[in-house]
């Protein structure tokens, strides 16, 4: 098991993304094993997803956005922190009378990380991911947390420059817990609540929830059978999805 840090920004994070079809969304995330937790329609229509590993705030808007999000119980003392340590948000809220305080950063990259401040009835989710989970439950499929996708593995994140990008992140609080110099620089941080992956490389632009399962051939074959087209292949029990909002999905194999 990896030595994790303790997070830094907050004890509850997820993903928020924008989505033109706050109903198509819903359902490509459903039919890979999310959940509803609940939804609400101020100040847009918006529902809360799981998967037991990772969760989803889908937000129906035009403007595309896509951040890893956490909601601090003492959101203006993270930022305070944040500041001293020159990370400086490039938007928050304005005034204290905003439904909802929050700070956005940028990554070297462009990528954003947000802070939005906390929400009572929010709570990580419990499952175990393939950092967290056993190693040797990772060839037991009976035992992912989500049975159509798998292990809950990376958010990966392109960049530009490896080393610029972990100086960042180890500002938030991450860990390297591993790093690599071949096939090209990449690494896989942790914050001990969530995991990016960085990778200097040139073959995709945009980051991408990625998954993964040691018997992903057969997950994929089921999808592909329950009808979904719209993927593509990336060898042997690999594919990449692409979700409505213009966003990548990796399913890969694990193991040899």
């Amino acid at each position: 098991m990896f030595d994790l840090p303790k997070p830094k920004l907050a004890e509850v994070s997820g993903l928020t993304i924008n989505t033109p079809d706050l109903n198509a969304s819903q359902q490509f995330y459903e039919k890979l094993g999310f959940t509803e937790l609940f939804r609400g329609d101020f100040p847009f229509p918006l529902v809360e997803l799981t998967d037991g590993q990772i969760q989803i705030m889908l937000r129906q808007t035009p403007e595309k956005y896509f951040a890893l999000t956490y909601y601090p119980k003492d959101i203006d003392a993270v930022a305070a922190e944040l500041a001293a340590i020159g990370i400086e948000p490039y938007e928050k809220s304005i005034t204290e009378s905003d439904y909802l305080k929050f700070y956005r950063f940028k990554t070297p990259d462009g990528f954003i990380v947000s802070m939005v401040m906390y929400v009572q009835a929010f709570a990580h989710p419990p499952g175990p991911t393939m950092l967290t989970m056993p190693q040797e439950d990772y060839f037991k499929p009976e035992k992912y947390t989500n049975q159509v996708a798998g292990m809950f593995g990376e958010f990966a994140y392109p960049v530009k420059d490896l080393e610029i990008s972990i100086a960042f992140w180890e500002k938030l609080g991450f860990k390297v817990l591993s790093k690599y110099g071949e096939p090209r620089p990449w690494a896989i941080l942790s914050d001990g609540l969530n995991v990016v992956g960085l990778h200097q490389a040139d073959d995709f632009d945009q980051p991408a929830i990625t998954y993964f399962a040691s018997d992903m051939a057969e997950r994929i074959e089921k999808l592909k059978a329950g009808g979904w087209t719209d993927l593509t292949e990336k060898g042997p029990g690999n594919v990449v999805l692409n979700t409505p909002e213009g966003q990548h999905v990796n399913l890969f194999s694990f193991g040899p």
